[in-house]
């Protein structure tokens, strides 16, 4: 059974490094212009060459989105940016616009092209058609089931890869094609500004009665009917296997490197644990259902995977996502004092206890023995985000093991 990639989002350099040391074989990232993510963080074309060289020194691949629907008035950007890009050589660009598909393979015709979800990719016949133009993977639309993408698989050209969704966020809009925001907002989600309204509260009104809102009873302030639960399909490795996907692809180029390691590091094991044995897999699956929920989620389900959703995978009463650990820092070089550098994100004291989470899977429970500032002066707490510290935990720890708390399962809402 050929092994498939497992593909993680990154939001910024930090993240795509913590991607690959918790399992990533591939990594996507956005630049400062034509992706979909306008809010992230996003790379520079510094930081690119940096993140492309760490990940290629590890036997990892990186792709860039640049999967705008363009108007005019992108284009000649484009042009520009892409030769940029052609110097740094990224693996791949994900693209979904015919006019910059047909400029980055003018401009750059040894980067491979993925042709993005946004182009709606729900039939072999479309795969074909982009094949027959140059490019050698298309990410499937979100919309199909398995039995439709086994059946994509079977007609087309055995070198054609097909990459699929298997984790995170679903959009209300087909493909993620969506008005939303660019009506209530003026932010267009097409071009890389979503403002998110599916998460918004909603109320039913009326045509012939303005003003009048009609009861809706999931929730007496409303419902929020555009907001679905999250795709999940750790429980079915062994189906996804078996149905010729050759990249399995996570959601979540905005969210922070807790999420991305915790995302990352269960998937890994889970599709290393199946291609050893289904025994195996089937053992582990406490485990990793246990660890999916580590970073924050808005509940699960299987999304368009086993037949169409129905009301079960709408969240109706309420827009807040579960978060069951606070994200503290990332481990990095040690002193002689038995030290390490973390650049904080959320506050802890001495004598806390927290637990240490491992690229390899593991999650050890420390105690903090000590906080330092940069000039070794001791400190009782962590208050401020983004301050350098050095921190005692009382043993040996590794490059890229994150710190976390686990909390009593809170709710957090997403505006």
């Amino acid at each position: 059974m050929k092994k498939p990639e497992l593909l993680v989002p990154a939001s910024s350099l930090e993240v795509l490094k913590i991607a690959i040391a918790y399992g990533a074989d591939a990594v996507y990232i956005g630049g400062e212009a034509f992706g979909l993510r306008a809010k992230a963080k996003n790379f520079s074309l510094k930081e690119m060459g940096e993140g492309i060289a760490f990940a290629h020194e590890r036997g990892a691949r990186v792709y860039v989105t640049a999967n705008i629907l363009a108007h005019n008035d992108d284009l000649a950007g484009v042009r520009t940016y892409f030769e940029e890009l052609k110097e740094i050589k990224p693996d791949a660009l994900i693209i979904s616009d015919p006019g910059i598909f047909t400029i980055a393979r003018e401009v750059c015709p040894e980067i491979e092209v993925h042709i993005s979800t946004q182009a709606n990719n729900t039939n072999y016949g479309t795969y074909r058609f982009w094949y027959g133009l140059g490019a050698r993977r298309v990410v499937s639309a979100r919309e199909l089931s398995l039995k439709e993408l086994k059946e994509i698989r079977r007609n087309i050209p055995k070198d054609m890869e097909m990459e699929t969704f298997i984790h995170g966020a679903m959009c209300i809009s087909y493909s993620g094609r969506c008005l939303l925001s660019n009506y209530f907002t003026g932010r267009d989600a097409n071009r890389g500004a979503c403002t998110h309204p599916c998460r918004w509260k909603y109320a039913v009104v009326e045509e012939k009665r303005p003003g009048e809102y009609l009861p809706v009873y999931e929730n007496e302030r409303g419902t929020y009917i555009f907001n679905s639960k999250d795709l999940c399909m750790i429980e079915h490795i062994p189906e996804l296997m078996e149905s010729g996907i050759d990249s399995f692809k996570i959601e979540g180029r905005m969210k922070t490197a807790l999420y991305v390691a915790t995302v990352a590091r269960t998937y890994r094991k889970a599709i290393d644990d199946y291609l050893e044995s289904q025994e195996k897999y089937q053992e582990n699956l406490p485990w990793y259902r246990e660890q999916i929920t580590g970073c924050t989620y808005r509940q699960f389900t299987t999304g368009f995977f086993f037949g169409k959703p129905d009301e079960t995978t709408q969240i109706y009463d309420n827009n807040t996502y579960v978060k069951e650990y606070t994200y503290l820092g990332i481990v990095g070089e040690g002193n002689t004092l038995g030290q390490y550098r973390i650049e904080q994100r959320n506050k802890f004291s001495v004598g806390e206890v927290l637990e240490v989470m491992k690229p390899g899977g593991e999650n050890v429970a420390v105690t903090v023995r000590g906080i330092y500032n940069q000039e070794g002066e001791p400190m009782e707490s962590a208050p401020h985000p983004k301050q350098i510290l050095w921190v005692d935990l009382g043993q040996p720890l590794e490059a890229f093991d994150i710190l976390r708390r686990q909390e009593e399962e809170e709710q957090e809402d997403e505006r």
